[in-house]
C-alpha cells in the first residue's frame, strides 16, 4: 500500500494536524513544529503530544515529517544568520524528537557570498554544532533537493551526497534524502517523461542510493523543465501533468516511498482533491 500523505497546519494544535490529514484520506503527513516565521520556539505541549500520538495510532498515520522552517540557513556566511540558524535548528531536532516524528527535512541553505564549497562545508559544520550532543533514535534529518536558483545548495546530487558523506565524518546524526517533483523538474530532470524519469531514477541510485531516499515532495510544476522556478502547483494542472506522476506513483522502485503533498490550497477542498488524484493514479494502468 502506498504512503500518501499531505503538509497539514499545526495552528490549532499538533493532534489537530493528524486528525486533518487523516480526515483527506492520508495515511503520512508533514507539518512544521512550530511557526515558519520565527527563530525562537517554545517547546512543545506535553498534552498535546500525547493526543498527536494517539491520533497518529488510531488514524496509522506513518511516518510523520516535520519541516524545517524556510529561515534556517545552515551554510549561511552572514555571522548572525549563522549562529541563530544553528540556535533554531538544535530547537527544530529537539522538538521533532519530542514529538516523536521520524523524519527532520532541511534545505541545504544558500551560500551567496562564498564559494558553492565554502557553503557545503558550512552547512556540514553548522548541522555538526546544532546536533553535538543531540540523540534521538528513530529521527532521520532529510536533505532535499534544491530547484539550484541564485546561490542555492542541492539541485544537482552530486552536493547532496557531498553534504551527506561530510556530515557523516562530523555527526552521528541518522541522514538521507528528500526529493521534490517540482524541484527536480525545475532543476531539469525530465520527470515527467519515461526516459526522463527512468534517467533520474538511475542518476539517485548511482549518486545517492535509492534506499537512502525517504520521503518524495510531491509536487507538479508551474515552472518548465529547467526553469528553477520553485512554484509548486496541484497534482495534473503543472508541467509534471498526471501521466507523470502515474509513473512516478507506480514505478516499483518507488512504490515504498512516502508521498506527501506540498501543493497550494487556492480553494477549499483543493487539498483533498490533490490527495485523492494521488491515491487514484497510484491504482490506475
Amino acid at each position: 500500500m502506498h504512503r500518501i500523505g499531505i503538509h497539514t497546519s499545526r495552528a490549532r494544535s499538533l493532534e489537530n494536524a493528524a486528525l486533518k490529514a487523516g480526515e483527506l484520506g492520508a495515511n503520512t503527513f508533514q507539518i512544521f513544529s512550530a511557526s515558519p516565521r520565527m527563530w525562537r520556539v517554545g517547546p512543545p505541549d506535553p498534552a498535546d503530544i500525547a493526543l498527536l500520538r494517539k491520533a497518529r495510532a488510531r488514524l496509522g498515520l506513518e511516518p510523520l515529517v516535520i519541516h524545517c522552517n524556510y529561515l534556517v540557513n545552515l551554510a549561511a556566511v552572514d555571522p548572525l544568520v549563522r549562529a541563530r540558524s544553528i540556535v533554531s535548528f538544535r530547537g527544530k531536532l529537539d522538538r521533532a524528537a519530542a514529538i516523536g516524528a521520524e523524519y527532520l527535512v532541511v534545505h541545504p541553505g544558500s551560500y551567496r557570498g562564498q564559494s558553492l564549497e565554502e557553503g557545503i562545508g558550512a552547512f556540514v559544520l553548522g548541522l555538526a554544532e546544532a546536533a553535538c550532543g543531540f540523540s534521538a533514535p528513530g529521527l532521520t534529518v532529510l536533505l532535499e533537493n534544491t530547484v539550484g536558483g541564485g546561490c542555492q545548495i542541492g539541485s544537482r546530487f552530486v552536493e547532496l551526497k557531498m553534504i551527506r558523506d561530510l556530515a557523516m565524518r562530523e555527526t552521528d546524526l541518522p541522514i538521507a534524502y528528500c526529493l521534490d517533483t517540482c524541484h527536480l523538474f525545475a532543476a531539469g530532470f525530465d520527470i515527467s517523461s519515461a526516459k526522463g524519469l527512468a534517467n533520474t531514477i538511475a542518476e539517485v541510485e548511482s549518486a545517492l542510493g535509492l534506499d537512502s531516499v525517504r520521503v518524495i515532495h510531491t509536487n507538479d510544476s508551474k515552472g518548465h523543465l529547467g526553469s528553477r522556478l520553485d512554484r509548486h502547483e496541484n497534482i495534473g494542472q503543472g508541467k509534471i501533468g498526471e501521466s507523470g506522476f502515474r509513473r512516478i506513483l507506480r514505478h516499483p522502485k518507488l512504490r515504498d516511498k512516502s508521498f506527501i503533498l506540498e501543493t497550494p490550497v487556492d480553494e477549499e477542498g483543493d487539498d483533498l482533491k490533490n490527495v485523492q488524484a494521488l491515491q487514484r493514479l497510484a491504482r490506475s494502468r
